[in-house]
């Protein structure tokens, strides 16, 4: 396997992996702090870096039905968490 490019992100307030400490997102990124998860508070973010993806998933959230994809970290690959796969519809308008 080769090399591991991570991105470091600017700024005194960054989020981090709790586990390897690798930059995930910044502050500025917060687009919602209105969520609640599995394990609690949640948070949603316009962008962030250092992740990969996990496979599609049909999940029964609070919600209702979402497709999402488990989100890991590209360095220690523990889950920080979850993103709906957004699905656009062709029609008139868009």
């Amino acid at each position: 396997m080769g090399l591991l490019f991570v991105e470091s992100l600017p700024g005194p307030k960054v989020f981090k992996c709790k586990f390897c400490k690798v930059d995930s997102a910044s502050h500025d990124a917060i687009i919602s702090k209105d969520f609640h998860g599995r394990f609690g508070r949640a948070y949603l973010f316009k962008s962030v870096v250092n992740i990969s993806l996990g496979p599609n998933e049909d999940r029964h959230l609070l919600t209702g039905l979402h497709t999402v994809n488990d989100i890991y970290c590209s360095c220690c690959q523990q889950i920080l968490g979850w993103r709906y796969k957004i699905m656009y519809a062709a029609g008139e308008g868009i």
